[in-house]
């Protein structure tokens, strides 16, 4: 199944959606991929300097994990193809024009955005607004 390349097809269909649930990224040095699988986490990257895991906020409290802060999770609904051009610029720009940081995880159907807890409805708003335009700011 091909994802949409159309930049003003894709802005025009984010139908930006937001997670309920609460995130956040903690690192492990020296741990490799499918380490600390019981975490249940949504993605995983592997760095020199260690695995980054981003999982549920209420099981690294239960752990006792140490993170810097809270996400929530958007989903741009849209299937982009994961070699359309633009897409991600024109919302990290939207989103930069709000003062709002964006941690971009891409899927194959979907780029899901992290975003600080405080800032989630914000973020939303801003790319529905986006959207609406239906072109790239």
């Amino acid at each position: 199944m091909t994802g949409e390349q159309d930049l003003e097809k894709m802005l025009a269909s984010l139908s930006p959606e937001l997670s309920d649930r609460e995130y956040v990224f903690c690192t492990f040095p020296n741990a490799r991929y499918g380490d600390f699988a019981q975490f249940g986490a949504i993605a995983a990257v592997v760095e020199t300097e260690g695995l980054t895991l981003i999982i549920p906020r209420a099981t690294a409290d239960n752990h006792q994990l140490g993170y810097e802060a809270v996400f929530r999770c958007i989903t741009l609904t849209i299937h982009s193809s994961l070699t359309a051009i633009g897409l991600t610029a024109a919302f990290s720009n939207t989103l930069a024009e709000h003062g709002i940081s964006a941690n971009v995880i891409a899927g194959y159907f979907h780029d899901h955005i992290f975003v600080q807890s405080e800032q989630a409805e914000r973020a939303v708003a801003a790319l529905k607004s986006l959207a609406r335009q239906g072109r790239a700011p």
